[in-house]
């Protein structure tokens, strides 16, 4: 990801960590899609289009090494979720030194700060998309009961 050690070079440095998180905001979106490389690359085809390499998908083998292995320790890491509102909130940390450790990770630092921003963003998405889908039953219920909210039908 580049050295830090001069004024230029760290201006570099945060430019390819905002990429990265550009990246990264993609390839969750994405995941929610059905269409993978293959099936981009056949519609391509079909088309006769040529692949556009930023509509592409991604895939994790198209981030830096350091992304990767990122995505490799998140892998392990156990999901929390609040147990009342089935809400996701992220990965436990506790065996985070551990893996370190025991995958020989070189640069704690970096990928810690890479495997939070990830989780940062995989939080923020599946927040929308939850507040999305509750607005949505909203509105779904508002237009069938045509406006009017009746309690006494909710079972509780």
């Amino acid at each position: 990801m580049g050295y830090r050690n001069s004024e230029r070079s760290r201006k570099f440095y945060w430019e390819q960590v905002a990429q990265i998180k550009r990246l990264l905001e993609r390839y969750i979106q994405e995941q929610d899609s059905s269409i993978d490389i293959e099936k981009y690359l056949n519609i391509c085809e079909q088309l006769n289009q040529e692949p556009d390499p930023n509509k592409m998908p991604l895939n994790p083998s198209d981030f830096p090494m350091e992304v990767q292995v990122a995505f490799f320790i998140f892998g392990f890491l156990d999901d929390n979720w609040d147990t009342m509102s089935g809400t996701y909130l992220g990965k436990n940390w506790g065996t985070i030194e551990y893996l370190f450790n025991l995958y020989e990770v070189q640069e704690p630092r970096i990928i810690l700060y890479l495997l939070k921003l990830y989780e940062g963003l995989v939080v923020d998405y599946k927040a929308k998309k939850a507040e999305q889908k509750r607005k949505a039953e909203e509105r779904k219920q508002k237009a069938s009961s045509g406006g009017k909210q009746y309690t006494h039908n909710i079972k509780g």
